[in-house]
């Protein structure tokens, strides 16, 4: 449970501005590209997003450029993710003391969604620093070039009750919706079941995850929004009622900082 904190929605530099993140609070994070630029060019890029969101989320300093020199590691994480469903950290133990639990994530072409729970001091801005500067390294040196990659400044805004968890939880995976059905929350949706099934099936998110489809599993901390929502079944109906019946969770809009 949340326990009704009430924390006014917030604009966070990154990683400038020092703001006050809450130790187990909850908030949903957005993260654009610069003037809405793309951030992931291809699929190479977009597995390198998701192992950075792996890859970054520690305390300890990460030598991400020496290890990358030899790609051999990224290379059988991504390998070992994709077989059978199998978990990479099944192979070895994941010694990573968390900054925060990702509970859950989509990668846009140009942005990305990220629900995050704090569990250090600072987690939150520590991480998302993190994130940005290596992910940042990367896409230059690949894509030749110079220049800032990511907004200075990633949104947030904090969940206060377990209702607006579920709506946020259920927006983030439907967001990739849009790749097929621009402007769907505005207009609608022509075809509701390939709509659903294409947000089950997009790579790029969790979704898949929470159906017990696992994807990419040692990213997504999934229990407690197991917990929260009642099961893999619940989670499924949820989000699968939020593409269907988008027009019931208007009030909840100006939580998503679009």
């Amino acid at each position: 449970m949340l326990g009704g904190r009430r924390v006014s929605a917030q604009t966070h530099n990154m990683p400038y501005r020092k703001e006050q993140f809450i130790n187990d609070g909850i908030y949903h994070v957005i993260l654009r590209g610069i003037d809405d630029n793309k951030l992931f060019k291809d699929t190479n890029d977009y597995y390198r997003g998701i192992f950075s969101i792996y890859e970054f989320n520690t305390i300890n300093p990460v030598e991400i450029l020496k290890r990358r020199r030899d790609r051999s590691r990224m290379k059988a994480y991504l390998k070992k993710t994709e077989s059978l469903g199998g978990d990479p950290t099944s192979a070895q133990t994941d010694l990573r003391d968390k900054l925060v639990e990702i509970i859950a994530f989509c990668l846009m072409p140009n942005h990305i969604h990220l629900l995050i729970r704090q569990i250090k001091d600072g987690g939150i801005v520590k991480f998302m620093k993190k994130f940005g500067g290596g992910y940042a390294r990367y896409f230059n040196l690949k894509h030749g070039r110079k220049g800032y990659v990511f907004q200075n400044r990633f949104l947030s805004v904090l969940i206060k009750t377990d209702e607006q968890l579920k709506i946020v939880f259920a927006y983030i995976h439907a967001n990739s919706v849009s790749l097929i059905e621009p402007k769907w929350k505005e207009r609608g949706i022509r075809d509701i079941k390939k709509a659903i099934k294409f947000a089950k099936e997009y790579k790029w998110s969790s979704f898949s995850d929470y159906l017990g489809k696992p994807n990419f599993p040692s990213v997504t901390d999934r229990e407690f929004m197991l917990e929260t929502t009642g099961g893999e079944r619940a989670c499924e109906k949820f989000i699968e009622d939020y593409i269907k019946y988008k027009g019931k969770f208007k009030e909840y809009y100006e939580l998503f900082l679009e």
